[in-house]
């Protein structure tokens, strides 16, 4: 809407940052004639800022909710680093209310979709993506991974030496991910095992 709104609408808003810009479009006043670019434009801004604060409004409170019922579920999962509310409860709904049904870390690996499948050629040792399992349960495993990334140096460490063994980025998250299900299965499954480092798990 900035891009497109007229320029001097545009000059007055483009500065400002996020929470400044959803302030100032709330404020618009746009006129009566939406034949008229400028009001059209104030209307709409105004409109999207509205709803931006409406939804807000909706998420903290459900997030409100949410966290003491994550914590209630499996608090040893919110202790694993790079893991926060929203990814621990996609977890949880993933294993489900019984969670002895998943008998080992492979099956839980595989439920994510992030058991390796084997794609190995002559004298090439390859696995490949696996398509299957909860994908938004891989998605959680994807985000915690570059959480890890991005702020514990032992993953980045890790990251580094496998490349330096010829594997590129894609090989090396899934590689990471699959030590990670490793880690989430004892959590959700054992209240008294402790989180243990997901490089010293790889």
């Amino acid at each position: 809407m900035l891009v497109t709104a007229p320029a001097g609408l545009r000059d007055q808003l483009r500065e400002l940052n996020p929470t400044a810009l959803i302030s100032a479009c709330v404020r618009l006043r746009p006129g009566r004639q939406l034949a008229d670019p400028e009001h059209a434009s104030r209307y709409a801004l105004r409109a999207l800022a509205r709803r931006y604060q409406t939804l807000t409004t909706d998420i903290t409170a459900i997030e409100d909710q949410l966290h003491p019922l994550v914590r209630q579920a499996c608090s040893g999962l919110l202790d694993i680093h790079g893991v926060g509310y929203e990814t621990a409860a996609q977890l949880l709904i993933t294993i489900g209310d019984n969670p002895d049904r998943i008998h080992t870390e492979a099956a839980f690996a595989a439920l994510c979709g992030v058991a390796p499948i084997p794609a190995s050629s002559g004298k090439t040792t390859r696995h490949r993506l696996s398509r299957g399992g909860d994908r938004q349960a891989n998605r959680a495993l994807y985000l915690i991974v570059c959480s890890r990334l991005t702020s514990n140096a032992a993953t980045r460490a890790y990251r580094d030496r496998r490349r330096t063994q010829g594997l590129s980025n894609p090989e090396i998250i899934r590689c990471l991910k699959r030590y990670l299900a490793r880690e989430i299965y004892k959590a959700l499954t054992s209240t008294n095992t402790q989180p243990e480092d997901l490089v010293t798990a790889a």
